[in-house]
């Protein structure tokens, strides 16, 4: 399963919104993000392994590679 879509099912089971994990992400990395940014690592556009990182983290998923 590709990173967006673990990220979505995640999300889905949570009962939480990309809203709520974009907070989580600038919470923990204390590094600017957005909805825009977030699409970008969803989509592959972006690497930000630091991003991606925090979250498998806070989603509990882990990350293929």
């Amino acid at each position: 399963m590709d990173f967006k879509k673990k990220v979505k099912h995640r999300l889905l089971d949570l009962d939480k919104s990309q809203v709520w994990l974009i907070e989580q992400v600038k919470e923990k990395t204390g590094l600017f993000f957005d909805s825009s940014y977030l699409a970008k690592i969803m989509n592959g556009d972006r690497s930000a392994p630091k991003v991606r990182a925090a979250i498998c983290e806070i989603l509990n998923i882990q990350e293929d590679g």
